[in-house]
């Protein structure tokens, strides 16, 4: 007889394929579903093409159009048109422009309790919410998923967070979220799973959960994920998708890694201070604090449900003068149900601007706030630069306490706003399905012509790893470095997100506007950096990149997952310093020497040395898997698995970063 096993320990038995679930060794599951979105789709697509397969070969690849909406030029346009023919040629569901945000409309119409999802997008682990196996990874690992091939990582810990009780009126299912940034910060999740379980989740419906789940990836963790319940099972047969039920729960006795317990009945409204996600006060602490922007929506929360309670809020009233109100459904099919219910209405006689289902002002594409402002947002994230104005203020909150700043000018604590909380019903008896916006490719699609614009460029064919690393330290960076800061988002950036070549004038342009033409002049070189280096998105570019402009090696305190994950797969040594202060023997500008590098990672090494100022030398920690030395001597991952599917292509180009 198994011992007890709690869900997400059942499922990654269900997919295992190599490896023991034994906390930090390598293991390999089978993906069910993979999930890219325009930002890093046509990336994703253009290396699966680089495999030299015609067909993907998981169970069910989507390929979402919601991030690049902005069509100022011609890039975006271009994109979708090659995502649309992609698709159609090598079997991917299309979800057109206009459809909504890729996780909002994954928990809709595709999320299946016990499968596995593998998504180009950090909040991948959204679909945790209905039961599923949701993780954010690299485009190159999805690339490969689509392969048929299994998705590596480290076996993660798994967390056990007991919910209790229930929440109170004006606290919501962001709070419960912010409640464990708070607690944890924005490391704290690194290399786990959290588990959600008890009571309390019974009383949370799976929009909620999804929420939660969400913003798991604030944490730095694997991934979040709920059971599969009666409330699960009401949400999907309000879908018409009841046939893809099925019941998930931990078993009596199942044990975890860690333990937390939150009762819910002790939460109050929260809020994230600009800058972090973690740094989380109660509402009642800022309240007073003028705001001239307030947004609602990104795919955190802009489902039906998050619309409806704020639309009730803003009934009979109108938005204060100095605020600009924004309201982005997730999803047609929430902007179809707001507009049935009288939420659409609501909004605009209070006076909101009524934005199109895409990401839009959560990546940066549009609604910059004014200069030196105060923007409340009910997004995921809030680093500084990332709403497209450096020196705005973003605060972090649920859309109830948004819609009371909207109402106010203020930041507000809802609960003193001396109106009723909304009576709404979480889930309807039946959401409006219209799947017209979603293309299913046909059977055979050999005869289709993938049509590429001239933003599309061949993907740069990078070398082997080196035998030596004899350069500059690049950069040297502090602690929590983004993939924001690495290479930004937003409406200038994002559409050359397909021209490795031309995005790369723009690589660490937050943080130092000469990095790319200093890289570009050294050859070869190194990054600096301290704890968690790479937090954020999953945006592989922040590693291809650096990678493209002739990085061979990141030397930090710790990293994020996804982004060392990302690193690895295109040829980028990450090393680790063996003590935090070591960070700060190695300065910008000054030589590092590595001798027999291959040889290093070919032996197994786990520690190698790197000489600098005028001779000393530091050791540093290599801690690899056999895999990932495989990948690092290849070159990354590409080469590596096209080697070994005996995939050819004629689309890739040698790196030419110095020209």
């Amino acid at each position: 007889m198994s011992e007890p096993r709690g869900v997400a320990r059942r499922i990654l038995e269900e997919h295992l394929v190599e490896g023991d679930l034994l906390a930090g060794r390598e293991i390999a599951i089978r993906i069910d579903q993979t999930l890219t979105q325009d930002a890093t789709g046509t990336l994703a697509d253009l290396q699966f093409e680089a495999l030299g397969l015609e067909r993907v070969r998981n169970e069910l690849a989507v390929s979402y159009v919601d991030h690049n909406m902005l069509q100022a030029s011609f890039e975006n346009a271009d994109d979708h048109r090659f995502l649309r023919t992609f698709a159609a040629r090598h079997g991917l569901v299309f979800s057109r422009p206009g459809n909504g945000i890729c996780h909002q409309v994954h928990l809709e119409r595709f999320a299946v309790p016990g499968k596995t999802l593998l998504g180009s997008d950090s909040h991948t682990p959204t679909a945790g919410g209905m039961g599923m196996l949701a993780i954010g990874a690299g485009g190159l690992d999805v690339a490969v998923a689509m392969a048929g091939e299994p998705f590596h990582l480290a076996m993660p810990l798994v967390v056990s967070v007991t919910l209790r009780g229930r929440l109170k009126e004006w606290v919501s299912a962001k709070d419960v979220i912010l409640e464990l940034l708070r607690r944890l910060t924005v490391k704290g999740g690194v290399g786990k799973v959290f588990e959600y379980r008890g009571p309390g989740v019974a009383t949370l419906s799976v929009p909620e959960r999804a929420t939660i789940a969400n913003m798991g990836a604030e944490l730095g963790a694997t991934t979040s994920i709920f059971p599969s319940d009666e409330a699960t099972l009401r949400y999907l047969r309000a879908q018409g998708r009841d046939a893809s039920w099925r019941p998930l729960a931990a078993d009596e006795g199942a044990t975890y890694d860690e333990w937390i317990e939150i009762d819910l009945e002790r939460l109050e409204p929260l809020i994230a201070l600009p800058g972090s996600p973690d740094r989380v006060v109660p509402v009642r602490e800022v309240a007073g604090t003028p705001v001239e922007q307030v947004a609602i929506g990104s795919c955190t929360n802009s489902s039906y449900r998050d619309l409806l309670v704020a639309a009730k809020m803003l009934e009979g009233r109108v938005v204060d003068p100095r605020v600009s109100f924004t309201v982005t459904p997730g999803s047609r099919q929430a902007f179809l149900m707001a507009e049935v219910s009288g939420a659409v209405e609501s909004f605009i006689e209070a006076g909101a601007r009524i934005l199109e289902s895409a990401c839009g002002p959560c990546i940066g594409m549009g609604q910059a706030p004014a200069s030196g402002s105060a923007s409340l947002r009910s997004f995921n994230r809030n680093f500084d630069g990332r709403s497209g104005t450096a020196d705005a203020k973003v605060y972090l909150a649920s859309p109830e306490v948004c819609a009371a700043a909207a109402i106010t000018g203020e930041i507000t604590d809802p609960r003193g706003l001396g109106i009723p909380h909304p009576d709404i019903e979480a889930i309807p008896q039946r959401y409006v399905v219209d799947d017209r916006m979603i293309v299913s490719p046909p059977a055979d699609g050999s005869g289709i012509e993938v049509v590429r614009g001239p933003n599309i460029a061949a993907l740069p064919d990078l070398g082997a790893l080196p035998e030596r690393i004899d350069g500059p330290v690049l950069i040297a960076l502090g602690d929590d470095v983004t993939t924001d800061d690495i290479l930004p988002a937003g409406a200038q950036i994002l559409p050359l997100r397909s021209n490795v070549p031309a995005i790369s004038r723009f690589a660490f342009a937050r943080v130092d506007r000469e990095f790319p033409a200093r890289a570009k002049a050294a050859g070869q070189g190194a990054i600096v950096a301290g704890r968690n280096y790479g937090q954020g998105s999953s945006r592989e570019h922040a590693a291809l990149v650096p990678r493209y402009l002739g990085v061979a090696a990141v030397i930090a305190v710790s990293f994020a997952r996804i982004h060392r994950a990302n690193l690895v797969n295109f040829g980028v040594l990450p090393l680790t310093f063996a003590a935090a202060a070591d960070r700060d023997r190695l300065a910008a500008g000054e030589t590092v020497v590595i001798e027999d590098v291959r040889g290093a990672v070919a032996s197994g090494a786990s520690r190698i040395h790197v000489r600098h100022a005028g001779g000393d030398e530091l050791v540093v920690q290599m801690q690899l898997t056999p895999r990932e030395r495989e990948i690092l001597l290849a070159g990354g991952l590409l080469n590596a698995v096209r080697e070994r599917l005996g995939g050819t292509s004629a689309r890739l180009a040698p790196v030419h970063a110095q020209s």
